[in-house]
């Protein structure tokens, strides 16, 4: 994603908080290193974790980085269903929905 692309708050605590948004991507990365998990899986496991959270923002971004990372909308859809008897349908299809907003559909 585009710099202009990133929601304005996130573009605003990179400006006013550079060092803390640094350390934050570095856990980032750090955690993405530490383990055998591919990227795919990685965001997935994420975009599942906030729809649990109800986290719209970052169900986008992570079922965007996610089909970018090779999965498929079938894929990324059967991850959030799957869900259904921990987090309940309601969840489930309000997370849907915001898959949705990024899908190719």
């Amino acid at each position: 994603m585009s710099k202009d692309k990133l929601p304005k708050n996130f573009q605003k605590l990179q400006q006013n908080h550079p060092e803390f948004m640094a350390a934050v991507g570095n856990l980032g990365k750090a955690v993405r290193e530490a383990g055998p998990l591919d990227e795919k899986t990685i965001n997935l496991l994420q975009m599942a974790a906030a729809a649990a959270l109800r986290m719209e923002g970052a169900v986008h971004s992570h079922a965007r980085r996610a089909m970018s990372a090779g999965a498929t909308e079938a894929e990324v859809r059967h991850a959030l269903i799957v869900l259904t008897s921990t987090i309940g349908f309601p969840a489930v299809a309000t997370a849907t929905s915001w898959v949705n907003d990024v899908s190719e559909d």
